[in-house]
């Protein structure tokens, strides 16, 4: 799935819930404990409801009431099944398909968490545990990917944004299963499984033979493209990220010798993560002015992140890179930048999850994730289902380097008989040599020419009419 945000948890909200859900289980002769919030560092999440009218178990306003037919509907379905399905089921399976049903059937990013669901969610913040380093979501029954990790098993292996999972090893992906394969994917150290994935433009499917390892991802990785030019890659947004970037500028800056005049910022193919994160890697490239917001239906979802006085880049110009597989947190960085007139966005349009999730824990070892709220650009602009609109688009195109040519450069100074220049003893004719730093992928050169013309244009001051 594209990583969720974390916001607090709200006990408000999490009495109206019950209040709601001891309703129908007087019917269906259930039992709920309050659900209890999970630590702040998780998923998106969203505040609660205003339940100061729902103070008493099953004191419900009318219009939050459950009708008393969709209850009888419910119990006879249950009946039924329970008599004329071919084979025996039990209650607790029924139930659990049920809840299962009941969230999956409200969007792609809400779902009902069991204890190894529950487990993944710390992992994926940690940013380390055992796998093949891929970001999927659920697309119409479909498992597709968000994007692969950097450096990870289904990243050396070609994996790419786009890519449709049909077959995890022997199990064809299917709507009835395809909520557990995340489970599928992962696996312990050292074992392989076999993925049958349908590409874009493709006429048949393709297998990829994998190997899990335990995933240590690095979040943030940079160095100097050429002297005082940085580029920085930010691959996911977990619980380090802020306070990693914030170390990795001011190293390139020490390695630079002087301040930078310029940097990339790659958050091509990133999955997102946690809100504070993405919240802290804006505020370190800017000084003022909001971050993200966000709205839902209860007065608590109405939050509002600001920036900081604290440029790291101290107005440096910026150029961030986004792709289709930009997501999430990714997507509020994004945004925030460019709204602001910090950053100049270059790439493709991003993935477009601009909503957020709420965990609230059921017991130990249950709890549900839903979306409460939708969250905004400082614009004021949605980026739900749209995504980022960079403000050049870049062609997926790739780079490869002219094979030297046998005959030497001409110009005028090769000519017989030439008419001598004042400067001809300083002149060159060779081809500049390629910086060992210089990049090899198309987005990124033109991200870095883009850059050094922001350079030299601030250098070079206002101009004068």
């Amino acid at each position: 799935m594209p990583r969720s945000l974390s916001m607090p948890s709200y006990p408000r909200f999490r009495r109206a819930i019950l209040a709601a859900a001891l309703g129908l289980c007087a019917t269906a002769a259930l039992a709920v404990d309050p659900p209890e919030p999970v630590p702040d560092e998780e998923p998106i999440e969203a505040p609660a409801a205003d339940a100061s009218a729902a103070s008493r178990p099953g004191d419900v306003p009318a219009a939050q009431q459950i009708s008393l037919e969709d209850v009888r509907t419910f119990t006879a379905v249950l009946s039924l099944v329970k008599e004329a399905y071919v084979e025996k089921v039990d209650d607790r399976r029924l139930m659990r398909a049920a809840i299962h049903g009941l969230l999956n059937d409200l969007d792609p990013h809400s779902e009902y968490l069991e204890r190894k669901a529950l487990e993944s969610l710390g992992e994926d913040a940690s940013g380390s545990y055992p796998g093949l380093g891929i970001e999927v979501t659920t697309v119409d029954g479909t498992l597709r990917v968000i994007s692969p990790i950097d450096d990870t098993p289904a990243a050396r292996a070609g994996i790419r944004p786009g890519d449709i999972i049909l077959r995890i090893d022997d199990t064809a992906i299917v709507t009835d299963n395809v909520g557990e394969a995340v489970d599928m994917l992962r696996g312990a150290p050292g074992t392989e499984v076999t993925l049958s994935i349908l590409r874009e433009g493709a006429a048949a499917p393709q297998e990829f033979r994998l190997k899990r390892e335990t995933i240590r991802v690095a979040s943030v990785r940079g160095r100097l493209l050429e002297p005082g030019y940085a580029y920085l890659r930010v691959s996911q947004f977990q619980s380090e990220t802020g306070s990693e970037l914030r170390k990795r500028i001011e190293r390139l800056k020490k390695d630079n010798g002087k301040p930078l005049a310029g940097a990339v910022l790659d958050l091509r193919a990133n999955p997102g993560g946690l809100l504070t994160a993405a919240v802290e890697v804006s505020d370190a490239l800017l000084d003022s002015g909001t971050i993200v917001t966000t709205r839902g239906r209860i007065r608590e979802a109405e939050m509002a992140f600001r920036a900081t006085p604290g440029d790291l880049l101290d107005g440096a110009p910026v150029v961030v890179l986004i792709d289709n597989g930009s997501a999430s947190a990714a997507e509020i960085v994004a945004g925030a930048l460019q709204d602001n007139r910090r950053a100049l966005l270059m790439g493709r349009r991003s993935f477009g999850k601009g909503s957020v999730q709420t965990v609230l824990q059921l017991d130990e070892e249950r709890a549900i994730k839903i979306t409460t709220a939708r969250y905004y650009t400082p614009s004021g602009a949605s980026i739900q289902a749209a995504g980022i609109v960079p403000d050049i688009e870049l062609a997926d195109l790739a780079l490869t380097e002219n094979e030297p040519s046998s005959y030497p450069v001409t110009s005028e100074r090769d000519l017989r008989g030439h008419l001598r220049g004042d400067n001809e003893a300083t002149a060159t004719t060779t081809s500049p040599a390629v910086h060992s730093g210089a990049p090899r992928d198309y987005a990124l050169n033109e991200a870095l020419n883009a850059l050094k013309a922001m350079a030299l244009q601030r250098r070079a001051g206002p101009g004068k009419g």
